[in-house]
């Protein structure tokens, strides 16, 4: 029984830790967290030279976090909104084959975020390689000439990184004040702290 007042032991030992005749193991452990590890990066490779030269990752846009907390900062969404691509003269079906990401649940909800993304696709039209859908047969157009395409090497990590926002402070960019607002603070509450007695001596001038 329990003594004084303390908390009712109600604990729940369920969990079956150990192979038994009443069943497998129902505690999921990650005891191959290493191998999958390895076993990933493997993937990744194979992957990547399965569809060289095509990079490894898409192109992304740049969006803005949930919340008003971390609405400031700005990171890597899901997919570009249709209104970009149009914008960018893009179609969906055909930034998909060229390695574009595409949310079609996404809109636009300012003109700023609209007009970074269609800037950001047309960085990455500038610097696409489009080769032939078949290799041996003619340049058409839309496609990259044969001297690229043969230069072309595999792009590896993120397509257009984010450029990360410089923390220093320039001092040529702080305004000079001439008056300090900490010594208006100082003045002002000092100010008020002696109004009382003030008002009571210019009461017993007047008597």
């Amino acid at each position: 029984m329990v003594k004084h007042n303390n908390v009712i032991p109600n604990i729940h030992c369920h969990k079956k830790y150990c192979e038994s005749s009443r069943g497998p193991l129902k505690v999921r452990l990650t005891l191959n967290q290493a191998g999958k590890k390895k076993s990933r990066r493997l993937a990744r490779a194979a992957k990547a030279a399965a569809i060289a030269p095509r990079p490894l990752k898409l192109l992304r846009p740049a969006v803005h976090c949930q919340t008003q907390r971390y609405s400031a900062k700005v990171r890597l969404g899901k997919g570009f909104s249709i209104e970009e691509l149009k914008a960018a003269g893009l179609t969906a079906r055909f930034a998909r084959t060229v390695g574009i990401a595409v949310d079609h649940r996404r809109t636009n909800k300012s003109a700023e975020s609209l007009a970074a993304n269609v800037a950001r696709l047309e960085e990455y039209k500038t610097k696409l390689i489009v080769f032939p859908k078949k290799r041996l047969s003619k340049v058409k157009n839309g496609d990259s000439s044969a001297e690229e395409c043969k230069a072309a090497t595999q792009f590896k990590g993120t397509v257009l990184p984010l450029a990360k926002a410089s923390n220093e402070i320039v001092m040529a960019d702080v305004p000079s004040q001439d008056i300090s607002a900490f010594t208006q603070m100082r003045v002002a509450r000092n100010e008020t702290k002696v109004a009382g007695f003030r008002a009571s001596v210019a009461n017993r001038v007047e008597k």
